[in-house]
């Protein structure tokens, strides 16, 4: 039994706790339940009720279950706050066995951003098929190589979109101490989502490395390893936001990806769409320059100017060209459609359509006055050395 002193304050505490609940008929069914003594506590006693700080707002009850339940003083509390309450009084931070919290590195920069996997079917049939095709080439990768199951799932497997993931790849490859990934992804994920002609372009670059690159065995193998590919979407975002005079990230965007993948687009360049940037390291591209749809080019490559000049002063790229290895095209000149640019050239004049230019400096195959043509474009046969029998006279 307890001592006298301490049943008659458990006993005052009930009925403090009695008087100040709106639901003391649950608690006590009736009044016979308090100690005799509380009826003729002092006058002193009155004083403190009187004085004291309102009733508690909540208190723990027990429904007609038998079930613990938080009820509130407020009656007119919702349905959600009521939720949120009952969530903080069971709540305890001090119990590790229920709540593992993981330690925060705050030092962490290079953070793979994931989104829940999207397994809703009405949203997958709305996904491209380049899209999921990636997907199940990542899933069949984790069967096969389970060591990367977890670089797979953050970088593919667990994103909603092609958006979402490209943003995540370059946010991660381009961040460094000073420049978080997630804001970089905010960024990115930003662009591509209101630009859909963005992606449009991603999807063409890749099936045009899938179909031309005999090294590239699948989308995912592209999508997360070719430097050149990864560039070349850089470079989009980049531009796009050069477009909205946003220059100051756009050239952000343009170092990052100089120090990140030795590949160098000035932001003000325009690009067009099926584009193979083969291997891709030290390939330079100037601001006013153009660039075709379903051009290759090799790496080592600059589409430069010639001296200090402002203005309009890079090369003109038509569709279908294909640029070898090495090769320099200087100045405000225009490398014609279907055109063929031989590794190691230096080019200063027009190239005129569907012809093959080769040399330092560069000369027509066939002369200038009646050059030899072909009638597919090289830009998607990747022929590069058909033209030499017919041209030199080198041999081993």
């Amino acid at each position: 039994m307890f001592p006298v002193t301490s049943r008659r304050h458990f006993s005052f505490s009930l009925y403090m706790l009695r008087s100040s609940s709106p639901h003391n008929h649950v608690l006590y069914s009736s009044s016979s339940f308090l100690p005799s003594f509380a009826s003729s506590r002092s006058s002193a006693t009155k004083d403190y009720r009187k004085s004291s700080s309102p009733p508690m707002a909540a208190c723990i009850d027990t429904c007609r279950t038998g079930k613990p339940q938080i009820s509130s003083r407020d009656s007119t509390r919702s349905h959600d706050d009521e939720s949120g309450f009952r969530y903080l009084n069971y709540y305890r931070t001090g119990y590790p066995d229920r709540v593992s919290r993981a330690p925060i590195n705050v030092t962490q920069t290079k953070t793979l951003h994931t989104r829940p996997l999207v397994e809703d079917l009405d949203r997958d049939a709305e996904i491209d098929d380049v899209w999921e095709k990636i997907r199940e080439e990542a899933k069949s990768d984790i069967q096969r190589e389970p060591i990367v199951s977890g670089y797979y799932h953050a970088s593919i497997v667990s994103q909603r979109s092609l958006e979402a993931a490209l943003a995540n790849t370059l946010s991660v490859k381009l961040s460094n101490l000073n420049l978080p990934s997630n804001t970089l992804f905010d960024l990115f994920n930003g662009v591509l989502e209101e630009h859909p002609e963005i992606v449009e372009s991603v999807k063409q670059d890749l099936i045009a490395v899938k179909e031309r690159d005999p090294a590239c065995i699948s989308y995912v193998h592209c999508f997360l390893h070719f430097k050149g590919f990864l560039a070349c979407q850089a470079h989009r975002i980049a531009h796009e936001l050069w477009t909205q005079d946003r220059k100051i990230l756009a050239l952000l965007i343009q170092n990052r990806v100089s120090e990140a993948f030795a590949v160098d687009f000035h932001p003000g360049a325009k690009i067009g769409t099926g584009i193979l940037l083969d291997h891709a390291t030290a390939i330079v591209i100037g601001e006013t320059a153009v660039v075709g749809n379903n051009v290759s080019i090799l790496h080592n490559v600059t589409l430069g100017g010639t001296g200090k000049q402002c203005g309009d002063r890079h090369p003109k790229i038509g569709d279908g060209v294909l640029i070898g290895a090495g090769t320099c095209i200087l100045g405000n000149i225009t490398i014609g459609e279907g055109a063929k640019i031989g590794a190691g050239s230096v080019v200063l004049k027009d190239v005129p359509p569907r012809t093959t230019a080769v040399g330092n400096p560069a000369r027509l195959l066939g002369g200038k006055d009646n050059p030899k043509k072909h009638d597919k474009d090289p830009g998607l046969t990747m022929d590069q050395t058909s033209h030499i029998s017919e041209w030199s006279d080198y041999v081993i």
